[in-house]
């Protein structure tokens, strides 16, 4: 102030001597650019000499910097990025191979986060993002397209059979298949590492178009020797087990067959649906076999009147 000089003209002049300072935009040669106020680059080589840098006042005098304030030398990061309209600092983690990310993202909530997050100055938050963040939303469409998937294939079986409870009792098979894709890829796993990922969450989508098709045999060929063949009900569950199991199991074993070598033998590149292929092995295995045994005594549940509707 004793010298004529304001903290932002003092500011400009150091920021000139810098890297430089934006003066205005001229045309040239049909370009726009920035025209640069800067001062020589070879004056000061170290840190220490910006105190020396020249500094002009409104009364005409040449000061140093030094003399109009005082230079302290810390340390502050070289650029300041803000998300949101709000500053932020992003540390970069990146796990080791043999971790999984889902795992990498539970230590550091449980390990780090969460800690941080008591001591924390208000105003502040820690929140993950990148890579971790697009797991996240991945995870919340695949658990939303599994639900439209089993939603749309009960809507679809419920105008072929003119019923809400026959595609009900098939719906059950599901579940069985799911617990068949976690079985086969547990069995994997004691072999070859194979994590949980977005390929493999694929494999119990596709489970749920495929594992059905034993159930819908065994109902509509129940449902066919109660409405033409005029059986019983404890009749024709037992025709339509004996009629279905062998068609059941044909098209099981080659289904199955024809994913083992993707499991067993993959091959370069092909190694990403290994966890698909197992996922799908285990559910129509292990579907095959419960479907036999639970959807005959569902069916008997069924409350007469439906059955012979």
């Amino acid at each position: 102030a004793d010298n004529a000089m304001t903290a932002r003209e003092f500011s400009q002049t150091v920021d000139a001597f810098n890297d430089g300072v934006r003066v205005a935009k001229i045309t040239v040669d049909g370009r726009r650019i920035d025209l640069t106020l800067k001062g020589p680059t070879n004056t000061i080589t170290r840190t220490q000499g910006i105190n020396n840098l020249p500094i002009s006042t409104k009364n005409g005098d040449v000061l140093s910097i030094g003399s109009l304030a005082n230079v302290v030398i810390t340390s502050g990061p070289t650029e300041i990025l803000h998300l949101g309209r709000e500053r932020t600092v992003t540390l970069q983690i990146r796990p080791s191979s043999d971790l999984a990310l889902e795992d990498a993202i539970n230590i550091l909530q449980v390990g780090v986060i969460d800690k941080l997050q008591e001591g924390l100055p208000k105003g502040m938050t820690i929140r993950m993002a990148g890579t971790a963040d697009k797991l996240t939303q991945a995870w919340r469409a695949m658990i939303l397209d599994i639900s439209i998937a089993v939603v749309i294939v009960y809507l679809v079986m419920a105008i072929l059979f003119e019923s809400f409870i026959y595609p009900l009792i098939i719906i059950l098979s599901v579940p069985l298949a799911t617990a068949g894709g976690v079985g086969g890829l547990a069995l994997l796993n004691l072999f070859v590492h194979q994590p949980l990922d977005m390929l493999t969450l694929l494999g119990f989508i596709i489970l749920v178009g495929i594992v059905v098709n034993n159930a819908i045999l065994l109902v509509h060929q129940t449902l066919h020797h109660q409405r033409t063949d005029k059986m019983p009900l404890e009749l024709a569950l037992m025709e339509a087990t004996r009629n279905r199991i062998r068609p059941i199991f044909m098209s099981t074993l080659t289904s199955v067959f024809g994913m083992l070598p993707l499991v067993l033998f993959p091959g370069a590149g092909s190694e990403l649906y290994r966890g698909l292929g197992s996922v799908v092995v285990g559910g129509l295995s292990l579907s095959a076999v419960l479907t036999l045994l639970t959807i005959p005594p569902l069916m008997a549940l069924v409350p007469r009147r439906e059955n012979n509707a």
